[in-house]
């Protein structure tokens, strides 16, 4: 029995340091409204929609640190997206830098379904960068600086699936996937801001868009789910950031994908019940997995080549 979601991956240009989150708000607005006119019934939002991508630069000021998180959701400047998004109906998952009342840091995303509640909040766990001033780069990228990780992935019942999320450096990591696979995760979201220049490996920069797609295409298929990924791309403050904002089908194959860096939907019908097939077959991990031979997963974190045969 077919379960279609209409989903958009909602992209978004740059948005400079100067922008205020009452401009960048009534552009995701617009997204929002074309997207459900579109037919969409729950709308992807990129990581750290609401402000530029501050962790580039090593902020002294605390306040002026502080400006760039959120202490509420819906927040006063947010309120309006909650609004419309009931008002139409339409489901939203939504980027951005969460500050608690206790003072803890996150890189954050939440679900709202089509009522305007907040379904389900996710911390980022692998925060790529560096936590100190590194004068030789020629942007910062200081996440480890200005974030904590998060508990862990979450999946929750929504939008007539099982949905979980996930933020940017999350992507390239298997464990992240199968983490929300073994909770029998249909639908991932994830939202990204990615730099097409690495500084540590630049060596890499050509393969970007490539490594990418790569990383959520084999998510979505060793674990039978969709892969929403979205961008928010273009030329950001100096900083050149890639697009590719794309929906996954658990097959592995690309269903829709944005073709600019800047504001712009790609739109796809998906059907959940699509994931079906790949959970009781290939990937019917109660059939399949071996747990034994995983434990070194959990017990070590770095890589230890084995010891030398000596002569």
């Amino acid at each position: 029995m077919p379960r279609p979601l209409v989903i958009a991956a909602a992209q978004l240009g740059p948005i400079q340091r100067a922008h205020d989150r009452s401009a960048v708000v009534e552009r995701l607005l617009v997204l929002l409204r074309s997207a459900h006119a579109m037919g969409a019934q729950l709308v992807v939002f990129p990581e750290l929609a609401l402000t530029t991508f501050f962790p580039r630069w090593a902020i002294e000021d605390e306040r002026e640190l502080t400006a760039f998180y959120e202490r509420r959701m819906p927040s006063p400047a947010t309120q309006p997206l909650f609004d419309e998004a009931r008002r139409l109906g339409v489901g939203f998952c939504l980027g951005y830098a969460e500050l608690t009342d206790d003072g803890h840091r996150y890189n954050t995303a939440i679900l709202v379904d089509a009522q305007g509640t907040i379904v389900s909040r996710y911390r980022k766990v692998h925060l790529p960068g560096h936590a100190e001033f590194e004068p030789w780069r020629r942007f910062q990228h200081l996440e480890k600086r200005y974030f904590e990780p998060g508990p862990g992935w979450e999946a929750v019942q929504a939008f007539g699936g099982v949905v979980g999320m996930a933020i940017c450096n999350d992507r390239r990591w298997p464990e992240t996937y199968r983490v929300l696979g073994l909770q029998g995760v249909e639908l991932v979201l994830i939202g990204y801001n990615t730099p097409v220049h690495n500084p540590p490996a630049p060596e890499h920069d050509r393969l970007g868009d490539f490594h990418n797609h790569l990383v959520m295409q084999a998510g979505a298929y060793q674990n039978g789910t969709w892969v929403v990924g979205v961008a928010k791309a273009g030329e950001e403050e100096g900083c050149e950031m890639i697009g590719g904002s794309c929906i996954i089908a658990p097959t592995g194959e690309l269903s829709a994908v944005c073709s600019t860096r800047g504001d712009e939907l790609a739109v796809a019908r998906c059907d959940l019940d699509l994931c079906t097939s790949y959970k009781r077959s290939v990937f019917d991990f109660a059939a399949h997995r071996q747990v034994h031979a995983y434990r070194m997963i959990v017990e070590r974190t770095g890589a230890e080549p084995p010891p030398r045969n000596e002569p």
